[in-house]
């Protein structure tokens, strides 16, 4: 699969019409079988409103809910562009760049990035299993310098858990702080409890042996790095990576939506392998949330 350019994506969505079809096709499609009377019938389209109708009971389906362009009147097209931006850049897109590339309000941008990172959550998630092989898990600090001292203290910082499965996905988590008591079940939760685990020698990692992992560590503060298959750079690399971003297209992100920005670069993450297929997936698939 190639990555559309951008005039190839104005070619396959010229208009609002072709977006909302292309939603109604990959949610429902002709033939889908009515919810109020049960037949599989043929579906007409309401120019009135972002909806379809019976052919036998006149019953409405509408597309859009349950999807991130729900309750917007923001053009489809323009939604379909903004996702389009989301998977061609390496870094992520600002609300401005998103404000001056659609011309909308900024806070009509802001509100569209943050739905898009949430779509891409939900998608991610769908195929997302727990880690397993060899896993790295490491912490790090989202917003300036550690205030306090020891490693626990990190007043009004972002602190965030990740797990990378080397060769495979990582997932990423904001906690509270990085004690023992945070840190257990989110990996718990997360990774295979017969995954092989490599983190360095913070003392809160000592219980996963207890939890059945089959655990090592090195020593940074011996400045030991790697010791045979024990390492933790590819974890450290995410983090530099996501930093990197972050610093250069947002400058600053707050600590309530941190997530977000975390799911995002999971997300463009873990579909390392098929970068061209993000935008096609993104705009194809709908984790329900809401029925109709």
């Amino acid at each position: 699969m190639k990555q559309l350019t951008v005039r190839e994506f104005f070619q396959k969505f010229p208009d609002d019409e072709t977006c909302l079809q292309h939603i109604f096709d990959c949610r429902y499609g002709q033939g889908h079988e009515c919810p109020k009377c049960g037949r599989e019938t043929k579906w007409y389209r309401i120019k009135a409103e972002r909806a379809y109708s019976c052919q036998y009971c006149g019953h409405h389906l509408h597309p859009t809910v349950g999807t991130p362009f729900e309750s917007s009147r923001t053009s489809l097209q323009s939604w379909f562009y903004a996702i389009y931006l989301f998977t061609t850049t390496r870094h992520g897109v600002s609300a401005k760049e998103i404000q001056r590339q659609l011309g909308v309000t900024y806070k009509t941008a802001w509100r569209m990035g943050h739905e898009i990172r949430e779509h891409m959550a939900d998608v991610d998630n769908l195929d997302l299993d727990k880690l397993d092989g060899h896993v790295e898990i490491d912490e790090t600090i989202l917003g300036g310098k550690v205030e306090g001292q020891g490693r626990g203290r990190h007043e009004n910082k972002t602190v965030v858990l990740g797990m990378l499965e080397r060769n495979g996905d990582v997932v990423t988590k904001v906690v509270p702080d990085t004690k023992k008591a945070t840190l257990i079940p989110e990996i718990r939760e997360n990774v295979d409890e017969w995954a092989k685990v490599s983190t360095d020698s913070h003392a809160s990692y000592r219980g996963l042996k207890k939890e059945g992992y089959n655990h090592e560590s090195v020593d940074h503060t011996s400045y030991e790095w790697v010791r045979g298959d024990v390492h933790t750079n590819s974890i450290e690399a995410y983090w530099s990576n996501l930093k990197r971003s972050l610093a250069s297209t947002h400058i600053h992100i707050s600590k309530k939506h941190t997530p977000k920005y975390l799911e995002e670069f999971e997300y463009r993450f873990n579909s390392r392998e098929n970068p061209e297929g993000m935008f096609s997936e993104l705009i194809s698939t709908y984790p329900e949330k809401k029925s109709q």
